[in-house]
């Protein structure tokens, strides 16, 4: 950890190709500023990322990172992070690549409460495959594909969640930076798993959930009296079903990391014989 570090350390010069506007860019500057104001080193932090717009998000950052396949970059951050827990390891996805392909291997990371964070860009849509439904769609949302809507009810990601087991689940707009950046704080600090599932809006192909739908109906927990501890009290507001809540909606303060209940307390990972002093210079080599 340092203090010294800033928010442009974790900016790469390799430039986005989202489209102007994309929910992602501000989704991608908390995840930085967090890192920073935590006092994360860029050559201690490790990106993973899965398939979708938010893929990318590891070439964008300055890390270690990895681009994994469809759904499956939480078992491989996973492994980064039992290799050497020294590592802040932050995976980044999008609701497609998390809450369908990946659904399997996010109830189970969510169970195993390995102690690092997973910040899902939320826009309810497939915006890199041109605008198909994705599992948090409306159940009357109406796309190319789904011409008469979805006809099935979005996956709630944080019911999921809660049910598998979870001891930190927030919530973010990634319009509302100072707040996004703080929660995301949070969940980096908790002692295992933190979700964040992040509102990130389409600008391309969903014109239905906003900007300014999302200005007009969240409300952020933070500014009620809502106990983020209180486990019956946050289930009552993830099925709620009407309320886009943002903020720390439940977080177990007690929890134990994976690492912390089986002993892991050493690095796994042994540098083969031969390799550069710094690892970081044959990264930035081959990018």
């Amino acid at each position: 950890m340092s203090s010294d570090i800033r928010f442009t350390d974790f900016k790469s010069d390799k430039q986005p190709t989202w489209c102007p506007g994309c929910g992602d860019f501000g989704t991608m500057n908390g995840m930085m500023k967090a890192l920073a104001e935590t006092g994360n080193d860029p050559d201690c932090t490790f990106i993973v990322a899965g398939i979708g717009c938010s893929g990318k998000i590891g070439t964008y950052m300055h890390s270690y990172a990895l681009h994994g396949v469809h759904g499956r970059a939480l078992p491989v951050g996973i492994g980064v992070k039992l290799a050497n827990p020294d590592l802040e390891v932050m995976v980044a996805g999008g609701d497609g690549d998390g809450y369908s392909i990946g659904a399997g291997h996010f109830v189970h990371a969510v169970r195993r409460n390995v102690d690092m964070s997973y910040v899902v860009m939320d826009n309810r849509i497939y915006g890199l495959t041109k605008g198909q439904a994705s599992p948090t769609s409306r159940e009357d949302f109406e796309t190319s594909t789904s011409p008469e809507g979805t006809t099935m009810p979005p996956v709630n990601p944080l019911a999921l969640a809660l049910a598998s087991g979870a001891t930190f689940i927030a919530q973010t707009f990634s319009s509302d930076s100072q707040r996004h950046t703080e929660v995301v704080k949070e969940a980096i600090e908790h002692d295992g798993f933190g979700l964040v599932n992040v509102y990130s809006p389409c600008v391309t192909f969903n014109d239905v959930d906003t900007y300014d739908y999302f200005r007009d109906t969240i409300v952020d927990l933070g500014e009620t009296d809502h106990d983020p501890t209180d486990k019956a009290a946050a289930r009552e507001k993830i099925v709620d079903g009407e309320t886009e809540y943002t903020g720390i909606i439940y977080q177990d303060e007690n929890s134990t990391p994976w690492e912390q209940r089986e002993g892991l307390d050493g690095n796994m990972a042994d540098i083969p014989d031969g390799a550069p002093e710094d690892a970081m210079d044959l990264v930035r080599e081959f990018y």
